[in-house]
């Protein structure tokens, strides 16, 4: 599954689609209404899903997705908490998801922001884990090195 489109922005809420790029910024698409708007480096830091990792007590992480394949494997046994979550329902369900997670360096609202994410991104069928996309980011990442 590849995250490289998908981009969350510090001062505005949701995750967004990268679309361009611009020496001074970006431009988003709001993946609901499809609109694009350009996003000032100046005002705003981007942050790319595909950058984003879990730590790990091992002093290793995990990117964010593989705990989203993870996540979306168990669903059924380890349903995801409500938006409206307390801090011992969403460490429980990390537990489940990631038992190996550093339980210093991983807060409340890092949970709060994967499941988040993840609800936004699976109720519109983002996600997808089947094989096929993943030879073809393979062979996608083998062209850009050739």
């Amino acid at each position: 599954m590849s995250l490289k489109k998908f981009i969350v922005i510090s001062g505005m809420s949701g995750v967004h689609k990268i679309v361009g790029n611009r020496s001074n910024g970006i431009i988003i698409e709001n993946i609901d209404s499809k609109k694009r708007k350009f996003v000032s480096a100046r005002s705003h830091q981007f942050t790319p899903l595909e950058s984003i990792s879990i730590y790990t007590s091992d002093n290793d992480t995990v990117p964010l997705s593989d705990v989203f394949k993870t996540i979306s494997e168990n669903l059924e046994q380890n349903p995801l908490p409500s938006s409206k979550m307390t801090s011992d329902e969403a460490f429980s369900f990390l537990e489940k998801t990631l038992p190996n997670y550093d339980k210093d360096q991983v807060y409340f609202s890092d949970v709060k922001k994967l499941v988040k994410w993840f609800s936004f991104l699976n109720e519109r069928e983002l996600l997808d884990f089947s094989e096929e996309e993943v030879l073809e980011e393979a062979e996608e990442e083998n062209k850009t090195e050739e």
